[in-house]
Order: structure tokens, then C-alpha cells, then sequence
């Protein structure tokens, strides 16, 4: 866990529209503030990744999405309530209600709520974040301190100190409505 004064720390660079690495359940992560568009793009750019692809939006607990989930039927409720907190994405339809930065050209945003203890210390304190992994488009996503800085060394404002969880692969992506595997664990 991170001392208060570290998440406080975390908690004022996201705000300032920053870029920042961290810890997650099988790979560290790339992050920023989801409401800020110049940190997204500039994560955007730092991944080589481009909008249109979309991104993950990572919680510390289901209420942190309730805005966006709030009118899904119950089966797809009890879906997400039975597979979180874990590594588990689920694209969701976000009905507009999130900006095109963060959907691309997508009906749906995939959606995790986080069972690793400082992601959902973080977000618990910022609100949900952007989530996805921590390396530029095309090579493998960083498992330690040392690969995020060789992949962005001098261009994040923060590595939060910490360690993967225990999951080996990233998280499954599976879709809402028709329980189609995206991306397999």
C-alpha cells in the first residue's frame, strides 16, 4: 500500500493532466486522468496508440462506474458483480456518457475493476483511471520498474513504487452483451 502522502502526490498529478506508471494485477500500467484530454493524448502519443482504438477505464470498486452502469439489464449487472473486483474487462455501451478520447470509434468502453490493493487505493482517492499497458505500440508490455524506463524514461511525470500482482497474462476482455472473448487471459 502507498502512504497517504504518496496517493495525495499521485492524486495531484493526475489532476494536473499527468502521465503516470504503476502496478497492476499481471503487467504495469500506463495512466491518466480520463476527464482530461491533453493527458490522454499524451499517453496517446507516448503509446504510439491511436484514439480511435479506444481505452480501458480501470475502477477500485463498481460504484466508481455506476454512471455508466446504472440502466444495464440485471443479467449483465450480476455479470460484472460475480467477475470483480478481478482481472476481468468487460466492454460495456457507455450511451454517450463518456468522451470519444476515451471510446474511440466504439459503442462500448471496456471497463476493470481492479483487485490490486494500490490501483484500488489510487482510484478510491482520483476516481477511475485510464488503464492500459505500459509500453509503445508493438512491443511487450513492461514487467518491471527498469522496462518502464527504458520504454519512457523522462517522459512520465510519476512510477508509482510497487509490485505486480499475481495474474501471468493481462486481463481477459470479453464483451457485455454476447460474452465474446476479445482478448483471452
Amino acid at each position: 500500500m502507498l502512504a497517504g502522502w504518496r496517493v495525495r502526490q499521485v492524486q495531484r498529478i493526475l489532476q494536473a493532466g499527468g502521465v503516470i506508471a504503476y502496478p497492476t494485477e499481471a503487467v504495469w500500467g500506463l495512466g491518466c486522468n480520463p476527464w482530461k484530454p491533453e493527458a490522454v493524448e499524451r499517453l496517446l502519443l507516448l503509446k504510439q496508440r491511436p484514439v480511435e482504438k479506444g481505452l480501458i477505464l480501470v475502477a477500485g470498486s463498481m460504484d466508481q462506474f455506476e454512471f455508466l452502469l446504472w440502466d444495464l439489464p440485471h443479467s449483465q449487472l450480476a455479470k460484472l458483480q460475480l467477475s470483480w473486483p478481478g482481472p476481468n474487462t468487460w466492454l460495456a455501451p457507455h450511451q454517450g456518457r463518456l468522451p470519444p478520447w476515451i471510446t474511440g470509434d466504439h459503442a462500448t468502453v471496456a471497463l476493470r475493476v481492479s483487485d490490486h490493493p494500490q490501483i484500488r487505493q489510487m482510484c478510491a482517492i482520483t476516481g477511475p483511471l485510464v488503464s492500459t499497458s505500459c509500453n509503445p505500440a508493438g512491443r511487450p508490455p513492461a514487467r518491471s520498474r527498469l522496462r518502464v524506463e527504458q520504454y519512457f524514461h523522462g517522459y512520465l511525470d510519476d512510477i508509482v513504487p510497487g509490485v505486480l500482482g499475481q495474474q501471468r497474462n493481462p486481463s481477459i476482455i470479453r464483451d457485455l452483451q454476447t460474452d465474446t472473448v476479445i482478448r483471452p487471459a
